[in-house]
C-alpha cells in the first residue's frame, strides 16, 4: 500500500501531469476565439450597429492581450490563486453580459458592456500565463515544443467549445454565453493545484523524445478529426445521435494523453535516488556549462568583455571558460598595479534573467516585439476580416474559411515549435530564424489574398494561418532564452500587447479606411444624382448604412501593405537571429564553423 502511495505522490509531481493538465486548460482558455458566435447575439439583443459591436470586439482584444496584472501576480502569489482570480473574472465578466443580453439583468450602456467583455476576456491571461509559465520551467530544454502545443490548443479552444455547444442544440443562442462563462472556470478550478512548477528539470528522462512524438502524433490527430468535423457540420446536415458522437470521440481524444504520466510513474520501475541522481546530471551540466562562470563571479570586470578575442565566444563551454578566467586574472593584476580601473559589469547579459525593466533597454526585445507586431499584427487583420475578405471575393460559406484558419493556425503553432526546437537543439542556430520563415510565409498569403485569384482565398488563409501560428509558437520560447524564465510572466505579457496593437493599426486604421473608400466609390457609380438636395440625402443614406464592397479591389491595396510590412518583419528577424548568434551557441553548447 505503501508503495502505491508513493507512486500516486510521484503521479502528482510528475511534469508530464503538469504539461497534460496544462493543455486541458488551454484547450477551454482561448475565450476570445469563440467571440465571432457571440457578437452576433450580443448584437441582436442590445440593438447595437456594426460600429458598436466592433467597439466591443476591440475591448475583447485588449482583454485578451493585456496581461501585466496577470504577468505580476504569476510571480508574486501562487499560481492556483492567479488562476483562481482568473475564473472570478471570466465567470462575473461574461456571466454578467449573459445577464444582461437575456433581460435577466437592466441593461448597461456600451461602455459597461466593453468593460464587461474586456473583464471577463482578461481571465484569459491569467490561464495562459500560468500554464506557460510552469511548463517552461518544467521543461527548460523543451522550449519550443511545449509553448507549440500549448499555444496550438489555445488556438483549437474555439473550435473545440463550439463542438460542445453544437452537441447541447440549444435553442437559445445566450446559452453559449452561459457555458463560455461557466465552463473554462469550472476546468481551471479543476486543473489549479495541478498546473505548477514541479522541478522538472530534474525529471529528464530518455523516453522524453518518444512522449513528444506521441504528443505530436495526438495533436496532428485531433487537428484532421476537427477539421473533418467541421466541414462535415457545414455541409451535411447530421443527426443528433453522430454529433454527440463525434463530441464524445474529440473529448477522448483530448484525455489520451494522460497515458504519458501513467506509464512513466505505474508502468517503469520506480527510480532510486541514485538513479534520480545520475537522470539529472546531464540536465545540470548542460546548464551549468554556459552559467557557471556567471553564478561564480558574472563577469565582474566589464573590461573583460572589451579585450577579450571574439572567438572566444565560439570555444566550447569548458575552454571558453579557462580563456575569460585567463583573461581576468591578468587584468586583476593589472589592477592591482594600478595599471587599469575595474569597473563592475551592470545588469544581466542576454541569456540570463532580465526583469521586465531591464530588457525594456535591451535593442533585441524591441527587435522582437516590433518583429512580433508586423507578423502577428497582419495575420490578426485577416483572421479578424475572414467575413469580409471572402463575402467581397464571392464566398457565401465565409464560416469555412473561419474554421480552416483555426485548424491551420493550431499546426503553425505545433509545426513552429517543433521546427524551431529542431534548429536550436541540433544546430544551436537562433530560433528567431524560423519567426523569419514563418513571416516570409505570410508575405505569400497577403499577396495571395489581394490579388483575388480563383481559389486564392483558401491559399491565402492556409498561409496566413500557419504564419500567424508559428508566431506564437517562436516568439514567447525566444523570449524565454535571451531574457530568462524567471520573469517570463511578465515578458511574454507584454509581448502579446504587440498582438492588439498591429490589429489595431493594420485593421482600424488600414484595411477599414480602404476598404469604406472602394465601398463608397461602387456605391456612387451605383446612382446617379441630379440634385443637390438628392446628394444630400444620398450622404446621410450613406451615413445610416453598412456599405459592402465587391471584388479583389476591396482588399487588394491593404493586403499589399501588410505584405511590405512583413518583409520588413523579416528583416528585423533576421537582424534579430545576427545579434543573437553567439548567445544560443553558448546555450546550446555548440561551436560555430
Amino acid at each position: 500500500m505503501s508503495r502505491f502511495q508513493s507512486r500516486l505522490g510521484s503521479f502528482f509531481h510528475n511534469r508530464w501531469l503538469v504539461f497534460v493538465g496544462a493543455m486541458w486548460m488551454q484547450s477551454v482558455a482561448g475565450i476570445g476565439y469563440v467571440y465571432g458566435s457571440l457578437s452576433p447575439v450580443i448584437k441582436h439583443s442590445m440593438g447595437y450597429n456594426q460600429r458598436q459591436i466592433a467597439a466591443v470586439g476591440v475591448a475583447k482584444d485588449l482583454g485578451d492581450s493585456v496581461g501585466f496584472l496577470a504577468g505580476t501576480l504569476c510571480e508574486i502569489l501562487p499560481l492556483w490563486a492567479a488562476l483562481l482570480i482568473g475564473c472570478i473574472q471570466n465567470f462575473i465578466g461574461y456571466g454578467w453580459v449573459w445577464l444582461v443580453v437575456t433581460g435577466r439583468a437592466p441593461p448597461l450602456p456600451l461602455w459597461a458592456m466593453c468593460a464587461l467583455i474586456f473583464f471577463g476576456n482578461n481571465g484569459e491571461t491569467y490561464f495562459n500565463t500560468a500554464a506557460l509559465v510552469s511548463c517552461v520551467q518544467n521543461f527548460p530544454k523543451s522550449r519550443g515544443p511545449i509553448v507549440g502545443i500549448l499555444k496550438g490548443y489555445a488556438g483549437l479552444s474555439g473550435a473545440i467549445l463550439t463542438q460542445i455547444y453544437t452537441m447541447l442544440q440549444s435553442p437559445d443562442h445566450s446559452a453559449l454565453i452561459f457555458m463560455v462563462a461557466v465552463g473554462p472556470s469550472m476546468v481551471v478550478i479543476a486543473l489549479m493545484f495541478i498546473v505548477r512548477p514541479v522541478g522538472g528539470h530534474k525529471q529528464v528522462r530518455p523516453s522524453d523524445n518518444s512522449s513528444f512524438v506521441f504528443t505530436y502524433g495526438v495533436c496532428l490527430v485531433l487537428a484532421a478529426y476537427l477539421m473533418g468535423v467541421l466541414l462535415l457540420e457545414d455541409l451535411v446536415d447530421l443527426n443528433h445521435i453522430v454529433i454527440i458522437l463525434f463530441t464524445v470521440v474529440l473529448v477522448i481524444l483530448l484525455v489520451v494523453p494522460i497515458i504519458i504520466p501513467l506509464i512513466l510513474t505505474f508502468g517503469t520501475p520506480a527510480a532510486t535516488p541514485d538513479q534520480e541522481h545520475l537522470l539529472s546530471d546531464p540536465q545540470k551540466g548542460a546548464t551549468s556549462q554556459t552559467t557557471q562562470f556567471s553564478e561564480q563571479n558574472e563577469v565582474i570586470l566589464s573590461e573583460v568583455e572589451d579585450e577579450k578575442p571574439k572567438e572566444v565566444d565560439l570555444l566550447p563551454a569548458s575552454e571558453r571558460l579557462k580563456r575569460i578566467q585567463h583573461l581576468q586574472a591578468r587584468l586583476l593584476q593589472a589592477a592591482a598595479d594600478g595599471a587599469v580601473r575595474v569597473k563592475r559589469r551592470k545588469g544581466p547579459r542576454r541569456g540570463e534573467n532580465f526583469t521586465l525593466r531591464q530588457a525594456l533597454i535591451k535593442a533585441d526585445f524591441w527587435l522582437l516585439f516590433v518583429s512580433l507586431l508586423l507578423g502577428s499584427g497582419s495575420g490578426l487583420t485577416v483572421i479578424d476580416n475572414l467575413g469580409q475578405m471572402s463575402q467581397s471575393l464571392g464566398y457565401d460559406e465565409t464560416h469555412i474559411f473561419v474554421s480552416m484558419t483555426s485548424i491551420w493556425n493550431f499546426l503553425g503553432r505545433v509545426g513552429g515549435g517543433y521546427f524551431s526546437e529542431v534548429i536550436v537543439s541540433d544546430y544551436a542556430f537562433p530560433r528567431p530564424i524560423a519567426l523569419a520563415v514563418a513571416q516570409a510565409v505570410m508575405v505569400v498569403g497577403h499577396f495571395f489574398i489581394g490579388m483575388g485569384w480563383p481559389g486564392a482565398m483558401y491559399i491565402g488563409t492556409l498561409l496566413i494561418g500557419l504564419g500567424y501560428g508559428g508566431h506564437w509558437a517562436i516568439v514567447p520560447a525566444a523570449a524565454s532564452e535571451l531574457f530568462g524564465v524567471k520573469n517570463f510572466g511578465a515578458l511574454y505579457n507584454f509581448l502579446t500587447v504587440a498582438n492588439p496593437a498591429g490589429s489595431l493599426i493594420f485593421s482600424g486604421l488600414i484595411a477599414s479606411s480602404i476598404y469604406d473608400y472602394e465601398a463608397q466609390k461602387q456605391n456612387q457609380n451605383h446612382h446617379v444624382l441630379t440634385s443637390v438636395t438628392e446628394e444630400l440625402h444620398y450622404r446621410r443614406r450613406l451615413k445610416e448604412q453598412v456599405l459592402r464592397c465587391e471584388g479583389a479591389i476591396c482588399f487588394f491595396l491593404s493586403s499589399m501593405i501588410m505584405s511590405g510590412l512583413c518583409i520588413i518583419a523579416v528583416i528585423l528577424s533576421l537582424v534579430l537571429v545576427y545579434r543573437t548568434k553567439i548567445v544560443y551557441a553558448n546555450l546550446y553548447g555548440k561551436t560555430q564553423t
